[in-house]
């Protein structure tokens, strides 16, 4: 089994939001890029769909990406794109499981596999 924490992120952008989307979507990927506990943080657009696959080394390492997702991006995040799945793989800790949870997060407990 592994430390590793993942998720991924269903959202729709609003009509007319794609320069604001791109923009956006940009200075986040340029400030996940540095942050080192980020293992893989990739967008995918279908339409209006967006979807957001995020991987990091551990609980603590994805605590550390959504406060800084707070303190920089949430309000203009929030503000041209709706969440509406949250899937959360691996061992959550309570401090990541209680900053999700309020978007809808539906937490899955390992219980076979292993991860090379």
């Amino acid at each position: 089994m592994t430390e590793d924490i993942y998720w991924l992120l269903k959202l729709e952008l609003q009509a007319d939001r794609d320069a604001a989307f791109d923009a956006l979507m940009t200075e986040m990927v340029d400030a996940t890029l540095n942050e080192s506990g980020a293992k893989s943080y990739e967008w995918h657009r279908t339409g209006s769909t967006v979807h957001i696959y995020e991987r990091y080394a551990s609980s603590d390492d994805a605590m550390i990406h959504m406060q800084n997702f707070g303190a920089n991006f949430a309000d203009r995040f929030l503000a041209i794109l709706t969440p509406t799945t949250l899937e959360v793989y691996g061992p959550e800790k309570d401090d990541l499981r209680d900053t999700l949870t309020p978007v809808g997060a539906v937490f899955h407990e390992q219980v076979g596999g292993f991860d090379r």
